[in-house]
């Protein structure tokens, strides 16, 4: 099984299949290989007669196999895309004896999203010997801010290592918005340009000093001040800043600390790959272990879950979240 970039690689190369099966639980590679092939394998003249996209609670796989056996009109292939394919999982395992022979002249895209068919079954098999079988992985949050630099440096831009940071932070790991907004950002940019935490701020509308990243970068310090600046401007924008993300991050945050308590080598490249951050970020998890020893990490990370808990309005009285998280951090600065 080949991976995303190999198989863009490939249909460059004109190196096609005639099957691609695209499933798993990340539906933006799913949609940006189908997107790929949808508008770079015929020309436009071809797409007229040869090109159909049908979606899966329509059709029946009697009705797509029906259409992929078909010949090309005037061209060397037909394209035949499936999308919403995951609404025909009860009979799927029906287009087993297709994808033992397929016809060679046709291109049979499924967009399978958030499922996945057995790959010990014949079907899998089947595909994985006369075409693609491709498995789109959710990227763990930890991996989302190297996936924007290489997207970016793809297309000869920059990110410093904050920005990437605040983007995650403010967008979570759905790929889809990350990548909507990055394409805003190089639309106003000239190419070679480095994106940084106020090109995020002034077009994205992410505050550069008033978020998760910094908040937890205040905490680690003990800076009483700055961490207090930071939830006060928190408990006054709720929407923006939701108290179940900020306790979210901390924990990971102080997670990674009892890791970094526990490692018996030290050394810069280590940490950062046992704590799964970019080396830049390694000199504050080494200030944050000064100020926070194994016991003040565990008790932190107690506190994160007694506030989890009040936020959820359990032994709370009815707390503002405002109130919850500033209480949460006198405790844990003191």
């Amino acid at each position: 099984m080949a991976d995303f970039s190999q198989i863009i690689t490939e249909i460059k190369n004109n190196q096609v299949k005639p099957i691609y099966f695209l499933m798993g639980d990340e539906p933006f590679f799913i949609d940006q290989l189908s997107n790929y092939i949808e508008e770079n394998l015929l020309s436009e003249e071809d797409k007229g007669f040869n090109q159909m996209v049908l979606y899966g609670r329509d059709v029946t796989i009697d009705e797509i196999i029906s259409n992929a056996k078909r010949y090309p009109m005037m061209a060397e292939r037909q394209v035949v895309i499936v999308k919403e394919a995951q609404e025909l999982s009860r009979t799927i395992d029906k287009l087993e004896y297709y994808a033992a022979n397929p016809t060679p002249t046709t291109v049979l895209v499924f967009c399978y999203k958030y499922k996945t068919i057995d790959k010990r079954k014949a079907l899998a098999k089947n595909i994985i010997k006369n075409g693609e079988l491709f498995v789109s992985e959710k990227l763990y949050e930890n991996k989302v801010a190297d996936w924007i630099r290489r997207e970016l440096s793809n297309k000869k831009y920059h990110i410093d290592p904050k920005a990437s940071n605040m983007l995650v932070e403010f967008l979570g790991t759905d790929l889809g918005k990350i990548n909507n907004e990055l394409n805003k950002l190089m639309i106003i940019l000239p190419v070679g340009s480095t994106i940084t935490p106020e090109i995020i701020e002034k077009n994205i509308g992410i505050s550069k000093d008033y978020n998760n990243f910094e908040l937890k970068k205040a905490i680690g310090e003990r800076n009483v001040y700055k961490a207090n600046q930071i939830i006060i401007h928190f408990a006054h924008n709720t929407k923006s800043n939701p108290l179940n993300m900020t306790i979210g991050v901390l924990n990971g945050f102080f997670t990674q600390m009892l890791l970094y308590h526990g490692l018996s080598d030290k050394n810069s490249q280590v940490v950062a790959k046992v704590l799964k951050i970019n080396p830049y970020f390694v000199p504050e998890y080494q200030t944050a272990a000064r100020n926070y020893p194994m016991k003040k990490v565990s008790e932190c990370i107690a506190l994160l879950r007694e506030a989890d808990l009040k936020s959820k309005g359990v032994g709370a009285n009815s707390l503002a979240e405002g109130d919850v998280l500033k209480e949460l951090v006198y405790k844990m600065l003191h």
